[in-house]
């Protein structure tokens, strides 16, 4: 359920893992290791979650499937808020910042390849599958 609150949009759990496709023990898992905070509570002790949030998540759900680490997943979140939280950086700093964010970036882009490649071959396989499942001549 959303409700109004200081003019931004807070969403109960179950709305988050329906817009996500995330679970609820998936997100509090993430929640317990520290890659998400909910931005509020309800006076009932519900976690309330803003777009940011659903977006932060977004971000993990996409590099789960990469084989990224929560680790890594921590890092890279936390030089994304750098950059987007208008936190004053020194040019030397934002450089470094960006140059981490380089690194997961060719990361990914190495894991999807790799993806492609599997599921190139995986293709070549379904397709002989098929190709034997037809019908033969009769002998």
């Amino acid at each position: 359920m959303s409700s109004e609150r200081t003019g931004s949009t807070h969403m109960q759990i179950g709305e988050v893992a329906a817009r996500t496709g995330l679970s609820l023990r998936t997100i509090r898992h993430y929640e317990e290791t520290g890659l998400v905070t909910p931005s509020a509570r309800s006076q009932g002790g519900f976690r309330l979650y803003t777009g940011t949030d659903v977006a932060r998540l977004m971000v993990i759900r996409r590099m789960k499937p990469l084989g990224f680490t929560l680790d890594q997943m921590r890092d890279l979140l936390d030089a994304t808020d750098r950059l987007d939280t208008g936190e004053k950086l020194t040019a030397a700093e934002r450089e470094a910042v960006l140059e981490r964010v380089r690194g997961y970036e060719q990361d990914a882009a190495e894991q999807v390849e790799k993806l492609r490649t599997q599921l190139a071959r995986a293709e070549e396989f379904a397709a002989t599958l098929r190709e034997r499942l037809k019908p033969g001549p009769a002998s």
